[in-house]
């Protein structure tokens, strides 16, 4: 083989494994391993996402085109952000149910959110005891707001351990999985589809808090 030969064999060879190092490395070609595991095991999970905020485009994109949807959240702070706009518009009336699970933030120092809020006060200087529950308290004081205007809208209040975050429509499940020394938008996310598994999981961490929650003040009259 003269030297022109094997020069153009090794730039062809470099190139392939350019290629292919670049297709094994890029973030959606990491996710066909998963998917492919998933399927296997009828587990449901779709992608991965290593931090919950990386899922907040086609969260959005979700919850436009539900038909119910469920959410428990650990402060609820993204209820009032773009991403859920959809829900809170006046279109927002097609849905079947809206239903809305957020810490008890009038249980004090025993309570599970306060003991979330210790947590992170680890890592995070600014969490001054008390401002987990005075923040659960601004994004309910929204979620009540909008529900005097949508029948189908409703909250609660759960005391159970802030580990996760749980968002269910009649479609997908995302579930971030809470770290201890990090801020649930750094936690890592799961997007499950129906029928699967994980969906059925979320699903059912949803509905047992739910059944042991107690509801939020009633609504206030126009």
């Amino acid at each position: 083989m003269d030297a022109f030969t094997l020069g153009v064999v090794s730039s062809l060879f470099a190139t392939a494994i350019t290629v292919i190092g670049g297709w094994l490395f890029s973030a959606r070609s990491r996710q066909w391993p998963v998917m492919l595991l998933s399927r296997l095991t009828g587990l449901g999970v779709r992608r991965v996402f290593p931090h919950q905020r990386h899922a907040s485009r086609e969260l959005a994109a979700e919850l436009s085109r539900a038909r119910w949807v469920r959410v428990l959240a650990g402060r609820g702070n993204e209820l009032t952000r773009d991403g859920f706009a959809a829900l809170w518009q006046a279109a927002g009336s097609r849905y079947e149910s809206i239903q809305v699970l957020l810490p008890d933030p009038d249980l004090g120092r025993d309570s599970w959110l306060s003991r979330r809020e210790a947590e992170m006060r680890r890592v995070d200087l600014g969490f001054s005891p008390g401002i987990l529950a005075e923040q659960v308290h601004i994004n309910a004081a929204y979620v009540t707001e909008v529900a005097r205007h949508r029948e189908h809208v409703s909250l609660r209040f759960y005391d159970l351990p802030n580990l996760h975050r749980v968002i269910v429509t009649d479609n997908v499940a995302y579930l971030t999985i809470y770290q201890q020394s990090e801020h649930g938008r750094n936690s890592p996310c799961l997007l499950a589809h129906r029928p699967g598994l994980i969906y059925d999981y979320a699903l059912l961490l949803f509905t047992t808090a739910w059944e042991h929650s107690r509801p939020a003040p009633s609504k206030r009259s126009p």
